[in-house]
């Protein structure tokens, strides 16, 4: 585990293998350790780099509102820390709005984008509404919040067939301290919407989506690509495809790194 400082604040990452630079940004209430079994198999052939998000895993909190900005120039702090100059972001649902961020405020130094399970598109009125309730219900229930927000994540069939990978999501979730989640939410709740980004074709995009995601309504999802260059994969599941699909996903992955 290594760090940088990004505004007084410590960010935490690691960095494995050697070539071109992929970068795997995990979702909201998880962490760097998520991606353990990714990084094995991409670093044989890449430079990999996970990055523990503002108020996740072993980052601190920056403040009361964890914008999709902080949060990508602090994933850009690491990288010039790093010397690399241009880089394939993957992002998994809040990681994807990050990488997003990112594209944005640093165009030049992105090489391609995986959206996993993750979308372009603001909270519409009734999304902002649920991260207010969201809120409310973790700071009436830490426990019993982050134990629901995991499970409801994993399509229904899956619920029962993982639940000791499930078990094991909420086991880091819980460590994520209450200012990062309610930081993390508010910082969605507010982010832009920047579905342009996917029109202006400036590099290659991967979405990848979940059609029983109970998180990312599917069909809502596809709208934004339309008449883009973007490429789509879709799976039969929810909104955790590197669990639920995990060896479709390495396939997917390795194909669209190359």
């Amino acid at each position: 585990m290594k760090n940088i400082l990004y505004k007084n604040t410590k960010i935490s990452y690691t960095d494995s293998g050697s070539g071109t630079a992929i970068v795997l940004l995990h979702g909201f209430l998880e962490n760097k350790k998520m991606w353990q079994e990714y990084v094995a198999l991409f670093s044989e052939k890449h430079r990999v780099i996970t990055i523990d998000l503002l108020g996740h895993g072993e980052s601190d909190c920056l403040g009361y509102v964890h914008e999709m900005e902080d949060n990508a120039k602090a994933v850009h702090g690491v990288l010039e820390h790093l010397k690399i100059e241009k880089a394939t972001i993957l992002g998994h649902s809040m990681g994807g709005y990050v990488g997003l961020a990112f594209a944005e405020l640093f165009p030049n130094q992105i090489q391609k984008l995986v959206l996993l399970n993750s979308t372009s598109k603001a909270d519409s009125h009734e999304k902002k509404i649920n991260r207010n309730r969201a809120i409310k219900a973790v700071k009436q229930n830490y426990i019993n919040f982050v134990s629901l927000a995991i499970g409801n994540l994993f399509s229904e069939n899956n619920r029962t067939r993982l639940a000791d990978e499930i078990e094991k999501v909420k086991v880091q979730a819980l460590k994520t301290p209450l200012q990062g989640i309610i930081a993390s939410l508010e910082g969605m709740k507010i982010r832009k919407d920047r579905e342009v980004l996917l029109h202006k074709n400036l590099f290659p995009v991967l979405l990848i989506l979940g059609k029983k995601d109970p998180v990312l309504n599917y069909e809502e999802s596809l709208s934004q690509i339309e008449d883009t260059t973007a490429q789509l994969v879709s799976f039969e599941d929810g909104h955790m495809s590197q669990i639920e699909n995990k060896e479709e996903l390495k396939a997917v992955l390795l194909d669209f790194f190359q």
